[in-house]
C-alpha cells in the first residue's frame, strides 16, 4: 500500500509539473497538446463535410482514447476534483470526448464534436509563455485571442443550428448548410434562402445575431484601434499602454516601455 500511494504521488507530482511547471519540458508537453487539439479541431471540421467512412470512425476511437486519458490526468491532478467536474468548459470538453468514442444516435449529436472546439479557451494558460517565445504573439494578442473566440462560438453554433435542424429543415442538409446560414446571420446579410423553422430555430437566429454581432465587433474594434504595448506600471499595475507613452494614463508615473530594436 505504501509503495503505491508513493509511486501515485509521484505520478501527481511528474503530471503537474508538465502541466503546471515552468521548465523546458513543460513548455514543450503544453505546446504539443496546443498542436494536438488544433489538429483535432481541423479534423473535426473537415470530416463534418464528408460521409463517415471506416477509417474515420477508426480515426475517431484512437483520438477519443488518447482524449479521454489526457483528461483523467487533469483531473487527478486537479486539487478539488468535484470543483474541477463542475466547470462548464471541463463538462463540455468530456461531452467531446465521449462524442469521439461513440457515434451517439448518429450525425443527429455529431455536432457535440465540435465542443472540442472549446479546449482553445484552455490555452489561455500558455500567454505569458506564447509572449516571451513570439514577437508575432506580443504584437497582436488581443487580435489573436479576439479571432479565437470568434472562430468558437462560429462553430458552436454552426453545430447546434446542424443537430436542432437537420431532421426537419429541408434547407439544412449538412455542416455546410449550417455554417453558411450561422455566417450570414452573424454578418446581417440575411440573404433569406436559409431560414431556421420553428421556436427553436428562431431564437437560435437571435443568440448568432446578438451574441456574434458583439464578438465580431469586438475583432474590429481590436483590428483598427492604436496598438498598445504591455509594459505594467510599477505604481498602479496598468498593462496597456500607447506605444509612444511616457507616463502613465492612469496614474502619471514615468513608465519605461522596453523596445526590441529598430523594425
Amino acid at each position: 500500500m505504501g509503495d503505491n500511494t508513493r509511486g501515485l504521488t509521484g505520478l501527481k507530482v511528474w503530471l503537474r509539473d508538465l502541466y503546471e511547471g515552468d521548465t523546458d519540458r513543460a513548455h514543450r508537453f503544453r505546446y504539443g497538446l496546443l498542436v494536438f487539439d488544433l489538429t483535432t479541431i481541423i479534423f473535426v471540421i473537415a470530416t463534418s463535410f464528408t460521409n463517415h467512412g471506416a477509417w474515420v470512425q477508426s480515426f475517431d476511437t484512437a483520438v477519443g482514447v488518447l482524449l479521454l486519458i489526457e483528461f483523467c490526468a487533469r483531473w487527478f491532478i486537479a486539487p478539488r476534483r468535484i470543483k474541477f467536474l463542475a466547470s462548464p468548459f471541463v463538462l463540455a470538453d468530456l461531452v467531446a470526448v465521449l462524442s469521439f468514442l461513440a457515434p451517439l444516435a448518429g450525425e443527429g449529436l455529431g455536432f457535440l464534436r465540435i465542443l472540442r472546439t472549446l479546449r482553445l479557451l484552455r490555452t489561455y494558460e500558455l500567454l505569458h509563455r506564447l509572449r516571451r517565445d513570439f514577437m508575432f504573439f506580443r504584437r497582436n494578442e488581443d487580435v489573436i485571442v479576439a479571432a479565437i473566440n470568434l472562430i468558437v462560438f462560429i462553430f458552436v453554433m454552426t453545430g447546434l443550428v446542424y443537430a436542432t435542424q437537420f431532421t426537419t429543415n429541408p434547407q439544412i442538409q449538412n455542416y455546410s448548410d449550417a455554417l453558411y446560414f450561422t455566417v450570414t446571420a452573424l454578418t446581417t446579410t440575411g440573404f433569406g434562402d436559409i431560414t431556421l423553422q420553428g421556436s427553436v430555430g428562431r431564437i437560435i437566429s437571435v443568440v448568432v445575431m446578438v451574441c456574434g454581432v458583439t464578438l465580431f465587433l469586438r475583432l474590429a474594434q481590436v483590428l483598427f484601434r492604436p496598438r498598445k504595448v504591455r509594459q505594467p506600471c510599477h505604481v498602479c499595475g496598468l498593462v496597456l499602454h500607447d506605444a509612444d507613452a511616457v507616463h502613465c494614463k492612469h496614474c502619471g508615473e514615468v513608465v519605461r516601455i522596453e523596445t526590441e530594436g529598430m523594425e
